[in-house]
């Protein structure tokens, strides 16, 4: 089959590579649109594996289900999934690719392939970050009181309108970052207040805004620059820090009195792998809270509470990928 490879770090290129061998507790889809993450940069870039397919969001239609697997999916079903990009064979960006049983879901009548290609990391990103780490109530469960604020920084990225969205449902008041074009769609998606992340004065705007009140903050970004926007719109002084979660390790944080936390969504899959030169081992709760929080996104998603983010269609299959 074609696959997009990394041929050495910083290089990928489209090539011939045999099926992945299916497993028992794993689903192959017959791809038919994928959606690029910031990610599948930083895999080529060195954190994947040579040789690895790279990729992690797709959608398409099933072609096997394992002999082990629970979801309720079928051979010719609609779908789309997550899967851990460049760990050698689990990549999407091929004609087939293996997705985790249980990070799957049948498409909506309503959407098409090409609108929900781009659910699977960050749903699953945000199953770890606004619900495993911050422990907020998920939505449908009593909210918590007094409404509090939330910083969503990045909040016209795909998990970043899709984090908006499920903290709003779960009775937060979001302050969210963007550029002045992409205002209207953070504001679509349920953001209270939305601020210009070039604007010098944009920290401050924020402590103003939440009235030193800002409790939790996702930065869906996690560059030295939002590290430091972020603290300065943080209070100075609080009984209870805010709790920050990042999707990379903050090593540049410019703050003592609070410590992020970073994630990393692949955990969530539940199977042992290799990143920054450590060894994660299999995490069964992560796994079941991953399970549990994709069925309710796939309902949540059906009757229309949580909207899909806006695609740029490009043109070139899976030799296009690789120019982006």
């Amino acid at each position: 089959m074609k696959a997009v490879i990394i041929k050495e770090y910083g290089i990928a290129a489209l090539d011939d590579t045999n099926e992945q061998t299916m497993r028992p507790d794993y689903i192959k889809v017959k791809t038919v649109a994928l959606a690029i993450n910031p990610t599948d940069k930083d895999h080529c870039a060195g954190l994947g594996r040579v040789g690895g397919i790279l990729g992690c969001d797709l959608s398409g239609i099933v072609e096997e289900v394992g002999e082990h697997c629970k979801s309720d999916v079928r051979k010719g079903d609609h779908v789309y999934g997550v899967c851990h990009g460049a760990n050698l064979e689990d990549g999407a960006f091929a004609e087939y690719a293996l997705v985790r049983d249980g990070f799957i879901a049948r498409i909506p009548e309503s959407l098409s392939f090409e609108e929900v290609a781009t659910l699977g990391v960050g749903i699953t990103t945000i199953a770890q970050s606004l619900y495993m780490t911050m422990k907020l109530p998920l939505p449908g469960e009593e909210p918590l009181e007094g409404a509090p604020f939330i910083l969503v920084y990045g909040g016209s990225s795909a998990t970043g309108t899709l984090a908006i969205q499920f903290a709003k449902l779960s009775g937060l008041r979001i302050v969210t970052t963007a550029s002045p074009e992409n205002f209207e769609l953070a504001k679509s998606r349920g953001a209270d207040a939305v601020f210009d992340y070039h604007d010098p004065e944009c920290a401050r705007l924020i402590k103003d805004y939440t009235k030193g009140q800002l409790k939790y903050v996702l930065d869906c970004v996690s560059t030295e620059s939002s590290y430091k926007l972020i603290a300065d719109a943080l209070p100075e002084t609080t009984d209870t820090p805010a709790q920050v979660v990042t999707l990379l390790p903050a090593d540049t944080w410019p703050r003592k009195d609070i410590t992020p936390t970073a994630i990393l969504a692949y955990t969530s899959l539940g199977k042992p792998f290799t990143k920054f030169g450590v060894d994660f081992p299999e995490i069964p709760p992560h796994f079941e809270f991953g399970v549990m929080f994709w069925k309710l996104s796939q309902k949540l998603l059906g009757e229309g509470k949580i909207k899909t983010h806006p695609v740029a269609l490009r043109t070139g299959g899976l030799g296009g990928i690789p120019n982006g």
